[in-house]
C-alpha cells in the first residue's frame, strides 16, 4: 500500500476537503441566467464575467477551492499588452462559434492524485495582446462548412513567443497547501510577465440569506511580510504566506499585496451606482488602466491578490511559492517547502507506478496518467437550488416569471456537493450518462469517490420523486440512456477486486432501490404503448436521428426507438445481476431477480418481434435495427438509418453460470417454469452444457446469427469500422444519405466524420459519423461477455471481406487498441487525435501535453468538439488499465481472463 493509499483508506475525506473545485467557467451556465427568455450565453457573457459577482459558483485560472467552495484560491496574469487581466479562460458562447460553444485557450490538467495531496497543471500564455476580438469576429463569420479559427490561428504564438505557467499544489497537510508558479519564456525575446496569485471568498452575503452564515461577509486582510489572513464564519481561519521576489529582475523584491471587494461594478454593468467603491474587477483597472484608486487602501476586503512583476530572458524560468494553510500565520512558512514538496510528488509517482499494470509503455503510462489526471481535475463544486433559483434572492430584483420555463418540474433540486464534470468550461455541470461512464477510471483511483457518486445520483435531492434522474443543467428533464445501474455493477466488481473477497454490498443495495424507481419510471413514461419498445426520444444522442428527437415529431405521433428499447434491455440485464448478486445474501432479491428475467424476456421478444404482430425494428432484408415512426393515421414507417441506434442492442448481453443457479433455488425453479411453459420467449435464451458443470445460460437482445450479421455491418470499413473505433454512423451514408419528405420539407441524414453542419442540439457536437468513446467501450465490453459465452471456436470474419476470422475477444482487444491509438505517436510519431497540425505532433513543447477531445473524427482520428472532455474519452484510461493486465495474464497463461474483467 502507497503512502497516498493509505490517506485514501484512513483520512481521505478530510485531504479531499481542498481540491480542483473550482470551475474553469461560470457565466453562460443555466444556473447564473436571470434573463426574461432564459438565453443563458446573453444573460451572462464572458465580459461581464470580471465585473460581476457570481450568484452559484465561481471560476479561476487553474484554482482551488474548500468543498463548499468558501474560499478559493487562482491564477491571474498580464504579459504587458492584453486589453483584459487574464483571470479566466476564454471561449466563445453558442450562438459566436461556427460549431457553438468552444475555449479559445490551451491549459493542460497534467497530474493529480485521488486525495489532491499532489497536482499539476500548465497554461500557455500568448506574450502578443490576447485577440478576445478577433476570434469572435471571424468564427462568427465562418459558416458551418468551415474549420473553427483557433487561437494559434491568430499568430500569437509565432516564433514560440509564448510564457508556459505551471501550476503544482502539494499538500502539507488537509489544510496546509503548498503552491508552486513556475513560468518559462518560451520565445526569443525579453518579455515582461506579471503573476497575481488571487484569493477570495464566493460571494454569498449579497443575496439575503441568512442560513449557514450566509449573510455574515467574511474578510480578507494584510498581514506583515506579504501574508494574506482570512476569516470566514464557517470554514474558520486561513492564511496564504506570499514568498518575496530576490531576483535581480524583479520589479519589486516583496509582492504588492491588493485588496477589493468580491461585489459587482453596478455602475459599468448596469449604470447603477455601486453598494462599494471597491468592486470585483479591480485588479483588473489597476494592472491594465493604473487605477490605483480601484483597490482598498485599508488592505481589507473579500478579494486579494499578491502582485508579482518581472521581465524574463529568454528561456528563462521565473518560480513562485506560496503556501495556503489553516490558522495562523507561520513564522517560517517555506523552510520545509522543498523537502514536503519533492515527497507529495515522490508519492504521486509511487501510487501510479503501483497501479499501473507492468508491461505498459512509457507511451501508455503518459496516456493513461494524464487521462486520469483530467478526470480528477474535472471534480467540482456544484451549486443549484432550483426552487431558489426561480423565487429569487431577497436582496436582488425578482427574476422574470419562471413557472413555465427550465426546470420548473424539479423544484426539489438542491445540489452543493463535488461532482464530476464532462468538461469544466465547456460542460461545467453534471450530466447523468456522462457521469455513469467518468466513475469506471475514477473506480480505479478512487473507488468510494466512485461510489459516492452513484449513489449521490439517487438522493432525494436529486432524484425526482416520480424516480427519474436529471440529465443535465440546460433540461433535467431530458431523458438520458439508462445506464446508472450498468455503472454500478461494474464500479462494485472493479472495488471487489481491489478490495479482494466480498464487495461493497452496503452499497449495491443502496443504489439498487433508487434503480428501481428509476426503472418503474421508464415503464411508466416510456412505454407508450405498453408493449415493451420503448421512445425515451433524446437519449443522449443528440443529432444522430432525422428529427431531434427530445422535440415533438414534425409528422405527428411518435418513434419507436431500437436505442431506446436496446438500453432498456441492457437496464434490466444490469438489474438482473444486481438482484442475483444481492440474492446470494438476501432470499428477498430473488424475486426480483425473476421480475428483471421476464421482464428481459419479454424486451426481446418486442425489439425482435417474435410474436409476428407487432413493431418490426428488425429489417430482415438489411439485416439492421431502425427506429420505426408511428404517425396519427396508424402508418408503421422504418427510418432506414444505419447508425449507432441499430448496434445498441448488442449492449444487452450477460451469462447466468450454472454455480450462480445453485445458489439461487426459487429463482432456478421459476426460471425453468419459464422455459417450460413460456417457449416462444425461452427461444431467446441459448444454452450451454458446461461438462461436469451444468447449462451455462446466455441472455442477449441479439444472439447467434443475428448478432453476427450485426457485426458484419459494424466491422465493414466502408460502414461503421475506422482506424480508430466504431463510426455512430455508416460510411454508407456519404453516398447514400437518408431522406425523409414531410409537409414540402426535406429532412435528411448523411455521413460527416468531423464537425455538425447543423445547429441542431447548439451544432457544437455530431453523432452522424464520428468515434464517440462511451459507446465504443460498451461494445468491447459486449464483445467480451458473448465470447465468454461462445468462447475460441465462434469466430467471425474481421475486418469484414478480408478473409480473416477471429474471436470475439481478439476483436474486443483490436477494438480497444485502435481507440487507444487516438492517442499514441505512431511510428512516424504523430498522434491521430492532433489532425494534420505539425506543432502540435512534432514541436517539443506541445507534443507530449494531451487533449482528450469529446468525439473523434471518423476517417481521421482527429479530436473534435469539447477539448478537455476527460470525462467520458477518459475511459481510454480503463481501456489501458485491461489490456496492459491482459497482456500481463498472457504472459502468465495458467491465469484466466473472466468475462467483464474488472
Amino acid at each position: 500500500m502507497t503512502t497516498e493509499h493509505a490517506r485514501l483508506s484512513t483520512d481521505g475525506v478530510a485531504w479531499k476537503r481542498w481540491g480542483p473545485y473550482l470551475a474553469e467557467r461560470a457565466w453562460g451556465t443555466v444556473r447564473e441566467d436571470y434573463s426574461p427568455g432564459g438565453n443563458a450565453w446573453d444573460s451572462f457573457p464572458h465580459d461581464h464575467a470580471r465585473s460581476r459577482a457570481y450568484r452559484w459558483n465561481e471560476d479561476g485560472l487553474l484554482g482551488i477551492s474548500d468543498d463548499q467552495q468558501r474560499l478559493c484560491f487562482a491564477l491571474a496574469l498580464w504579459n504587458g499588452r492584453d486589453p483584459i487581466l487574464k483571470e479566466r479562460l476564454f471561449g466563445l458562447a453558442g450562438p459566436e462559434g461556427n460549431h457553438g460553444e468552444d475555449v479559445k485557450e490551451y491549459y493542460y490538467y497534467l497530474d493529480s492524485t485521488p486525495t489532491h495531496s499532489w497536482m499539476r497543471a500548465l497554461y500557455k500564455y500568448p506574450q502578443a495582446a490576447f485577440p478576445y476580438a478577433e476570434l469572435v469576429a471571424e468564427n462568427r463569420r465562418r459558416g458551418k462548412a468551415d474549420p473553427e479559427y483557433e487561437l494559434r490561428d491568430t499568430g500569437v504564438f509565432a516564433e514560440d513567443r509564448s510564457f508556459d505557467v505551471s501550476i503544482a499544489y502539494a499538500k502539507a497537510g488537509p489544510d496546509d497547501i503548498l503552491i508552486e508558479l513556475r513560468a518559462v519564456n518560451r520565445g526569443p525575446a525579453p518579455a515582461e510577465l506579471h503573476l497575481l496569485p488571487t484569493l477570495w471568498f464566493r460571494n454569498t452575503w449579497s443575496w439575503g440569506h441568512d442560513h449557514d452564515g450566509q449573510d455574515v461577509r467574511p474578510t480578507l486582510r494584510a498581514l506583515a511580510d506579504a501574508t494574506i489572513l482570512a476569516e470566514h464564519p464557517t470554514l474558520g481561519r486561513y492564511t496564504l504566506h506570499c514568498e518575496p521576489d530576490l531576483h535581480p529582475s524583479a520589479l519589486s523584491p516583496h509582492p504588492s499585496l491588493r485588496f477589493t471587494e468580491n461585489e459587482s461594478n453596478s455602475e459599468r454593468l448596469w449604470g447603477v451606482p455601486r453598494v462599494t467603491p471597491f468592486v470585483k474587477d479591480a485588479f483588473h483597472r489597476l494592472v491594465i488602466a493604473g487605477e490605483t484608486g480601484a483597490v482598498n487602501p485599508a488592505q481589507t476586503g473579500t478579494k486579494a491578490a499578491a502582485w508579482y512583476r518581472r521581465t524574463l530572458a529568454p528561456g528563462e524560468t521565473w518560480v513562485v511559492r506560496l503556501r495556503l494553510r489553516a490558522g495562523e500565520a507561520q513564522p517560517v512558512p517555506f523552510a520545509d517547502f522543498e523537502r514536503l514538496f519533492a515527497e507529495r510528488r515522490a508519492e504521486a509517482d509511487a501510487f501510479y507506478t503501483a497501479l499501473q499494470p507492468a508491461g505498459l509503455s512509457t507511451d501508455d503510462r503518459t496516456i493513461q496518467r494524464q487521462a486520469f489526471a483530467g478526470m480528477l481535475w474535472s471534480k467540482q463544486f456544484y451549486y443549484y437550488d432550483v426552487a431558489e433559483w426561480l423565487r429569487g434572492d431577497p436582496a436582488q430584483p425578482t427574476p422574470p416569471a419562471r413557472r413555465g420555463g427550465r426546470n420548473r418540474e424539479w423544484l426539489h433540486l438542491n445540489n452543493a456537493d463535488i461532482l464530476s464534470m464532462p468538461d469544466t468550461w465547456e460542460y461545467p455541470w453534471f450530466a447523468a450518462w456522462d457521469l455513469a461512464f467518468h466513475c469506471l477510471p475514477l473506480a480505479l483511483l478512487d473507488a468510494e469517490f466512485a461510489k459516492q457518486q452513484l449513489v449521490l445520483l439517487g438522493r432525494e435531492w436529486f432524484q425526482h420523486p416520480n424516480g427519474q434522474m436529471p440529465a443535465y443543467e440546460w433540461s433535467f428533464g431530458d431523458v438520458n440512456p439508462p445506464v446508472l445501474a450498468w455503472a454500478a455493477w461494474r464500479v462494485y466488481k472493479i472495488d471487489q477486486k481491489q478490495r479482494g473477497g466480498q464487495g461493497d454490498l452496503e452499497f449495491l443495495e443502496r443504489v439498487f432501490h433508487k434503480l428501481l424507481l428509476n426503472f418503474t419510471w421508464w415503464v411508466n413514461r416510456k412505454d407508450e404503448e405498453g408493449n415493451n419498445v420503448f421512445q425515451g426520444g433524446f437519449l443522449g444522442l443528440d443529432n444522430i436521428g432525422v428529427f431531434d428527437r427530445s422535440q415533438p415529431l414534425p409528422t405527428g405521433g411518435h418513434l419507436e426507438q431500437a436505442d431506446g428499447t436496446a438500453w432498456m434491455g441492457m437496464f434490466c440485464l444490469n438489474m438482473l445481476t444486481i438482484s442475483m448478486e444481492l440474492a446470494c445474501h438476501n432470499r428477498v432479491y430473488e424475486d426480483i431477480a425473476t421480475k428483471f428475467f421476464e421482464h428481459f424476456l419479454y424486451i426481446a421478444g418486442a425489439l425482435n418481434n417474435l410474436g409476428g404482430e407487432g413493431i418490426t425494428l428488425w429489417d430482415e432484408q438489411d439485416e439492421f435495427f431502425y427506429d420505426v415512426l408511428h404517425t396519427p393515421d396508424g402508418r408503421t414507417t422504418p427510418l432506414k438509418i444505419r447508425s449507432m441506434v441499430g448496434l445498441i442492442p448488442l449492449f444487452a448481453v450477460t451469462t447466468i453460470e450454472p454455480a450462480l443457479l445453485e445458489r439461487l433455488p426459487e429463482f432456478r425453479v421459476r426460471l425453468e417454469w419459464f422455459l417450460k411453459h413460456r417457449p416462444e420467449l425461452a427461444a431467446l435464451i441459448s444454452r450451454w452444457q458446461e461438462p461436469g458443470l451444468g447449462e451455462r445460460r446466455l441472455l442477449a437482445l441479439c444472439r447467434g446469427s443475428r448478432m453476427k450479421r450485426v457485426l458484419r455491418r459494424m466491422l465493414d470499413e466502408a460502414e461503421f469500422l475506422s482506424a480508430h473505433g466504431v463510426r455512430a454512423l455508416s460510411r454508407y451514408h456519404q453516398e447514400h444519405p437518408y431522406r425523409f419528405q414531410v409537409n414540402g420539407d426535406t429532412w435528411e441524414v448523411r455521413y460527416l466524420p468531423g464537425e455538425s453542419d447543423s445547429g441542431l442540439f447548439g451544432g457544437n457536437s455530431n453523432w452522424r459519423g464520428p468515434v464517440w468513446f462511451p459507446v465504443n467501450y460498451l461494445l468491447v465490453e459486449a464483445l467480451q461477455q458473448f465470447h465468454h459465452y461462445y468462447g475460441d471456436d465462434f469466430l467471425v470474419e474481421h475486418p469484414t471481406g478480408s478473409g480473416q476470422y477471429r474471436t470475439l475477444s481478439q476483436i474486443a482487444d483490436e477494438l480497444s487498441q485502435r481507440l487507444i491509438g487516438l492517442f499514441r505517436r505512431d511510428a512516424d510519431g504523430r498522434r491521430p487525435v492532433f489532425g494534420d497540425d505539425a506543432i502540435f505532433q512534432h514541436d517539443p513543447h506541445w507534443r507530449d501535453y494531451l487533449l482528450f477531445y469529446e468525439y473523434f473524427h471518423g476517417d481521421s482520428g482527429r479530436g473534435v468538439g469539447a477539448s478537455h472532455q476527460t470525462g467520458w474519452t477518459g475511459l481510454v484510461a480503463k481501456l489501458i488499465q485491461q489490456q496492459g493486465e491482459h497482456q500481463a495474464r498472457a504472459r502468465t497463461p495458467e491465469t484466466a481472463t473472466p468475462a467483464g474483467d474488472p
